[in-house]
């Protein structure tokens, strides 16, 4: 009977510490989310900017539309990730550049780049 008491306790403290480092990384990616969205472009909020990439993809930063032709977060083709600054693949850009970018294109051109969703 001890050893089950002990394998009790033992997956009590493992499941104690894990939420201890979920929380804590949870805590750093808010932390760095906040910087990021601290920088944005005036007028743009970052629940305006969640909405928008819920709404196009999920919130995945590496989805991709099924013709390929729209890529990322916020489904940027690559004309439209190249004007405002973008390079290479939406779809394999960083959120937190992602994010910049949709903000920047969203202080350019409202809601108009997102049509249902924006």
């Amino acid at each position: 009977m001890p050893l089950t008491q002990s394998a009790a306790s033992f997956e009590r403290t493992i499941h104690v510490h894990l939420k201890r480092i979920h929380a804590a990384q949870h805590a750093r990616v808010e932390r760095e989310r906040r910087e990021v969205f601290a920088e944005l472009p005036a007028g743009v909020s970052a629940e305006t900017l969640d909405a928008i990439g819920a709404c196009e993809s999920g919130g995945d930063p590496t989805a991709v539309s099924s013709d390929g032709s729209y890529r990322g977060k916020y489904q940027f083709d690559y004309g439209t990730w190249e004007s405002v600054g973008g390079s290479g693949d939406p779809a394999a850009a960083p959120e937190s550049e992602q994010d910049y970018r949709a903000a920047l294109l969203y202080a350019q051109a409202g809601s108009s780049p997102w049509p249902v969703c924006g």
